[in-house]
């Protein structure tokens, strides 16, 4: 009995120190775990369209942007046919691409550490150049982009174009499905650059 309770005197303070680091891990904070809300997420992009009477725009949207940020940072961000306005405007597509409207025609990833975000106060910004792996028909190649950041709310992050940012049409004409896609719209040539905005809010769910 004796040697028990001088056991039980050793282990008491293990007990209690373990006791207050759990709770003081329950009294943190909770980490915002930050998402896309694809109603107020989107692109805009203006495909340029090479005719022999001269260049004529077209401005084509990739609605419903949906990702969310890992606790490492990572957002992975797929871009499918039935996010863009092209369905409208093609109307029923042909049998063989009928089934093409749901896979990715591109993913992007990218990394951004949360507690960036969660530092923010609201109305305060902040730009951050992230690099941007983007991932099509087996093809990978990185980007920069300059993004800003600000805080619209406790739980909101409005997210849009720090600077100007232009896809090369070659990249997207040399991708099988998209030049496919360009097609059926009726563009046989496009320019060299396809400006591009972004317009996305970021919650805390």
């Amino acid at each position: 009995m004796i040697a028990q309770a001088a056991q039980f005197r050793r282990l008491a303070p293990r007990v209690a120190c373990l006791a207050l680091s759990f709770a003081g891990l329950v009294a943190l904070p909770t980490q915002a775990a930050w998402q896309l809300e694809p109603s107020r997420s989107g692109l805009e992009a203006t495909v340029i369209e090479i005719t022999p009477s001269g260049p004529v725009p077209h401005r084509h949207q990739v609605r419903e942007l949906s990702g969310r940020i890992d606790a490492d940072g990572t957002l992975r961000l797929p871009l499918r046919l039935n996010q863009t306005d092209v369905l409208e405007r093609l109307g029923p597509l042909p049998p063989w691409l009928a089934g093409m409207t749901e896979l990715p025609l591109a993913t992007l990833v990218t990394r951004l550490p949360p507690a960036r975000l969660d530092g923010l106060a609201v109305g305060e910004s902040l730009t951050e150049t992230l690099t941007f792996r983007v991932d099509a028909e087996g093809v990978s190649r990185q980007e920069p982009l300059a993004l800003r950041f600000t805080r619209a709310g406790t739980d909101r992050i409005r997210v849009t174009n720090a600077e100007r940012i232009a896809v090369d049409g070659r990249e997207l004409m040399a991708n099988p499905t998209l030049r496919t896609v360009m097609a059926l719209l009726g563009y046989e040539q496009i320019g060299d650059e396809v400006p591009v905005t972004l317009e996305a809010t970021l919650v805390d769910r």
